[in-house]
């Protein structure tokens, strides 16, 4: 696949499965083998893990739609800028759902091997979240 398909491939995973919560067709972008990178760790979690990702992320933000907002693509690799938004409705970092609009903007870096996602990682910017839904108080 080129860059430019590798590019399409991430967006349309957001418009079709993250944005709608279709989990049922994330076969389609999700390999068996995918993993998940965080603190430096990567931990094998499959289609399941990706479906339990996307519904987790979906039942903390009502409403969450993502936007990509910029991508660079070099071989198997994507990096996507996103501005995901939503509402507050479920637990996050031990906190009780405020009903607030929060706006998160992230980088995903993401491999592509074979037209399938193989590899996500990142980081969001949750601070401006957390001073969204009041967690962090600004003192003046």
């Amino acid at each position: 696949m080129s860059v430019e398909d590798n590019k399409a491939l991430i967006r349309n995973y957001f418009e079709e499965i993250v944005n709608t919560g279709n989990v049922n067709e994330i076969h389609k972008y999700i390999s068996p083998s995918y993993a998940e990178i965080s603190g430096g760790q990567k931990r094998i979690v499959g289609i399941e893990g990706a479906k339990e990702h996307i519904s987790g992320v979906r039942n903390t933000y009502a409403n969450l739609t993502m936007k990509i907002e910029q991508q660079i693509a070099e071989g198997e690799w994507v990096a996507s800028c996103v501005t995901a938004r939503g509402i507050h409705k479920g637990h996050w970092l031990g906190m009780k759902p405020t009903g607030k609009s929060v706006t998160i903007t992230a980088v995903n870096v993401d491999r592509i091997v074979n037209g399938l996602i193989v590899e996500h990682g990142g980081a969001a910017n949750t601070f401006e979240a957390l001073l969204e839904i009041g967690a962090i108080k600004v003192v003046q």
